[in-house]
């Protein structure tokens, strides 16, 4: 836990400085998702589903965006390259490959650090194949 709170002050420090904008440094702020759940439905074996998640950042500090982890090698997420500032919005964005999946249902988790509290959200991908 206290690895992760450091990597998170970390990450505040590389992408915190741009131009004259002051951040306060191991600040938690808050954020809210649209959702954390996408339905991808029922999708042909092959496709590409892009689940894009819509985050808020609700606190009064930058939302920064440590690690942005899939749960298997078949999803990739992008996560935002800059942290977010009080008040606006962004997305993340998972592919999940189902050429490479090898059951009817589509469950895949995509992990999210972050500087709030508690600092790890879960977005989940479900679906089913035909």
């Amino acid at each position: 836990m206290k690895l992760l709170s450091l990597a998170c002050v970390g990450l505040l420090l590389l992408f915190a400085c741009k131009d004259d904008q002051t951040v306060e440094v191991g600040a938690q702020t808050s954020m809210v998702f649209k959702s954390t759940v996408f339905n991808a439905g029922t999708v042909y074996k092959g496709e590409v589903i892009k689940a894009v998640f819509e985050v808020e950042n609700t606190g009064d500090h930058p939302l920064v965006f440590g690690e942005v982890r899939p749960s298997c090698s078949c999803t990739v997420a992008k996560k935002p390259k800059k942290p977010l500032m009080p008040g606006k919005r962004t997305k993340i964005v998972a592919e999940v490959n189902t050429d490479d999946l090898h059951t009817k249902r589509i469950h895949k988790v995509v992990t999210v650090m972050t500087n709030t509290s508690p600092n790890i959200t879960l977005l989940e991908i479900k679906g089913r194949i035909k």
